[in-house]
């Protein structure tokens, strides 16, 4: 092959533009063509169909093509490939037996079987098999995907969530076609694409496609509404090559059927392993976008390496950083997309950011919609936050009539970056070391009337005057929201916080067997605002009247430069009054009680700086599986308070104590009433994970005792008790309650099994 070339690119979508792009870049390339290509791909363009296959022998022979680069998977399946190289024809991309892999994925499963390549569970049906498939799920017993056995454009794929659904889908799916029925895996899925000489491979970064219409991962799917690399997931590009690729690669050089081109494992990572979820034989689109971006290499050296058989790993480079891609579609898609909406201003390209074409056409002069996905907004920077901001920048200084993007791509990256609740700004042990130091201190001030003093969040005082009480005493508490109201203040949604440190308060004299008698509140802003301070001292007064507490008094300051313009803080102080001789925790607590535990209904008011940054790419009013409610709702759910729920249970001597989970979660808030020489065991899974816990917990990548020390993760206050009480104490309670755990003397920490 001559030093310089002609390079034909067939395709006409925005992965076959930034193919174009990368191309057009290389020294070896005299002549770029592009057939069907569109109003942004570079180079000589033509208008044989991508599927034309004589149209293109012919194109190339005219044109003295000396590579073909195909794009699409419908030209591979329909035997562009063969002919071309029949003729004479370099072509990257495999033959149309090899093609199989995507185009028949009852053939790719047969291949994953054979090469002993883990995947879920599946059967196949032939077109019209309705009866056989139904039965098969039917046994099967678990949820399914239903999958188009031939090629459909990445929206062959239903992921029912009820019987009516799958029972539907399995009906559409059979009179359209072939089917594949697969078990559904959860887990975290993502994209490896590799490049094959037919005995050597290399991988790209591993990506990350967001397959949903909506946000949150929610509605439809489609063909890709955006993607980014790398992705940061728990096993290498390295790990997964050879656990998919290098396999498939070996196994048809074996057969003498050489696999040249690209090779897309689609992969979901569970907690048993890596799943394979299908084999594609091209560049994922918008994933190609992305990576290419990425690429330092030239892509005319990397794709002659491949057809000359000549492939080493110093072929493909990547340059350091990440790469974002967000993807602008027309109204209606993915269902019946319009076409023929003029898209203004322009779209530019610049150095941190490129925008690929995908259905464009240029009409009278004007840009206009030609196809479901219009244009690829990719992004670039040293940092995945970079390449994100450049992405949306871009793409929200574009405008077509009917425009849709997702404003959530990556929205699943923090919680996998996240090893340490330390690393977003909050350190827990470092609070209980300060809780520490300060004791001393506080001890000095102590008087023979301090019954109950600092590390339980509150403090008692003997109040003789009570004499209503045969030996009364004042229980105090002082506390604040914490960032929590820096989502209530960015939201508009601010009353709730004047519940939250009321019921916050409540709590911890209660956790005393104190009942509240007075609040004082105390608020700060960098600028008064009077509706502000009315909403939220509003929703201090709803709370105090629901408790029988009074709303003493209180303090709003005006403090300008500490805070910024918008955000607020509050703190405030309940004094509750108690029997002396009822205080909890009782002296009787011992190994072999039992944990009662008392549901939370959200955070509360921790874990709110891990929370902030976990949620940051997806906006707060979206709802994704599995909550029930948006998100905001459900994060700013207001503190419960725990008095009318455990009054009856509290009269008598069955409780021996109350543990308010806060700050440092079940882990370090039980070690705050438990006797030297015992220890607790909780077990998970014992009660069932709100909604929103079950979101944190596949978002996150906190390990378990980490994730319970910065979340209460549904158990709101537990109730140490004999175990000859907990039937009691439980029936006594008007809501359902959970046995969590037990004391132990085995050992003196707080052990989650």
């Amino acid at each position: 092959m001559t030093d310089t070339l002609n390079i034909l690119v067939v395709g006409s979508g925005a992965r076959e533009h930034a193919l174009a792009a990368k191309i057009s870049e290389s020294p070896r390339c005299t002549t770029l063509h592009v057939t069907p290509g569109n109003a942004g791909t570079p180079g000589t363009r033509h208008h044989v169909a991508a599927t034309d296959i004589e149209g293109i022998v012919s194109l190339c022979h005219t044109n003295q093509i000396s590579l073909v680069v195909v794009g699409p998977e419908a030209p591979l399946a329909a035997g562009l490939v063969d002919a071309l190289l029949a003729s004479g024809i370099a072509a990257f991309g495999p033959s149309q037996a090899l093609a199989r892999l995507e185009s028949d994925k009852s053939y790719a499963r047969a291949i994953a079987n054979t090469l002993n390549l883990p995947g879920p569970r599946y059967a196949a049906f032939a077109q019209g098999e309705t009866a056989a498939a139904l039965e098969w799920w039917k046994n099967f017993g678990a949820n399914i995907v239903v999958k188009q056995s031939g090629l459909a454009g990445g929206k062959g794929v239903v992921v029912p969530n009820s019987a009516q659904e799958t029972t539907e889908a399995i009906r559409d799916a059979v009179l359209v076609g072939d089917v594949v029925l697969e078990e559904r895996l959860v887990g975290t899925e993502c994209s490896l694409i590799a490049m094959s000489d037919g005995k050597t491979s290399v991988a790209f970064p591993l990506a990350q496609d967001h397959k949903r219409i909506g946000e949150g991962d929610t509605g439809l799917n489609t063909g890709g509404m955006g993607a980014y690399a790398p992705a940061p997931v728990q096993f290498s590009a390295e790990e997964l090559h050879n656990m998919f690729i290098t396999p498939v690669i070996d196994h048809f050089a074996a057969a003498s059927t050489p696999f040249i081109g690209v090779l897309f494992a689609g992969i979901m990572l569970t907690a048993d392993g890596p799943r394979l979820l299908e084999y594609n034989c091209r560049f994922g689109d918008p994933e190609a976008q992305v990576l290419l971006s990425l690429l330092d290499s030239d892509l005319v050296e990397l794709l002659l390496a491949c057809v000359n058989t000549t492939l080493t790993p110093g072929h493909l480079n990547i340059r350091a950083g990440s790469a974002l891609g967000v993807v602008l579609a027309s109204h209606n898609y993915p269902q019946s997309p319009r076409t023929g909406d003029i898209i203004s201003p322009l779209p530019s390209t610049n150095p941190m950011c490129a925008v690929f074409h995908g259905g464009t056409e240029l009409q009278n002069g004007n840009l206009v919609t030609t196809g479901g996905r219009v244009l690829t907004c990719v992004g670039i920077g040293a940092t995945l936050e970079e390449a994100r901001t450049h992405a949306y920048s871009t793409a929200m200084r574009i405008s077509f009539d009917g425009m849709q993007l997702r404003r959530d791509i990556a929205w699943r990256a923090p919680g996998a970056t996240i090893k340490s609740y330390a690393s977003t700004g909050v350190n827990i042990d470092e609070g209980t070391r300060a809780v520490d130091l300060i004791k001393t201190s506080v001890s000095k001030t102590s008087t023979a009337q301090v019954l109950r003093g600092v590390g339980a969040f509150g403090g008692a005082l003997d109040v003789s005057f009570l004499k209503e009480f045969d030996h009364p005493v004042l229980v105090g508490s002082t506390d604040g929201v914490g960032t929590k109201v820096e989502l209530a203040a960015r939201t508009g949604r601010i009353r709730g916080t004047g519940h939250d440190i009321v019921n916050h308060c409540i709590n911890d004299v209660l956790v005393q067997r104190a009942y509240p008698l007075f609040f004082l509140d105390y608020l700060a802003s960098s600028k008064i605002d009077a509706e502000m301070v009315a909403e939220v001292v509003g929703g201090m007064a709803d709370a105090c009247a629901a408790a029988d507490c009074v709303l003493l008094g209180g303090e709003t300051a005006e403090m300008p430069g500490v805070y910024a313009p918008g955000a607020f803080d509050i703190a405030g102080t309940l004094v509750g009054v108690a029997e002396r001789d009822q205080l909890l925790p009782l002296d009787t607590i011992a190994a072999g009680d039992v944990l009662i535990g008392v549901a939370s209904n959200g955070p509360h008011t921790n874990g709110y700086s891990y929370l902030r940054k976990l949620f940051a790419w997806i906006p707060m009013e979206s709802q994704p599986v599995p909550l029930d409610r948006p998100l905001v709702e459900a994060l700013l759910e207001p503190h419960r308070n725990y008095l009318p729920v455990l009054r009856q249970a509290l009269d008598g001597e069955r409780v021996k104590a109350l543990v308010h989970i806060t700050g440092g979660g079940l882990p370090d808030n039980m070690p705050r009433v438990l006797p030297p020489g015992v220890g607790a065991n909780i077990a998970l899974g014992s009660w069932p994970m709100p909604p929103l816990f079950q979101l944190v917990q596949q978002l996150s990548s906190l390990d378990t005792d980490e994730l319970y020390r910065t979340l209460n993760m549904g158990i709101g206050m537990v109730i140490i008790t004999d175990p000859a009480h907990a039937d009691q104490v439980r029936a006594l309670i008007d809501e359902e309650t959970w046995i969590i755990g037990n004391l132990t003397s085995d050992h003196q920490s707080v052990r989650l099994q």
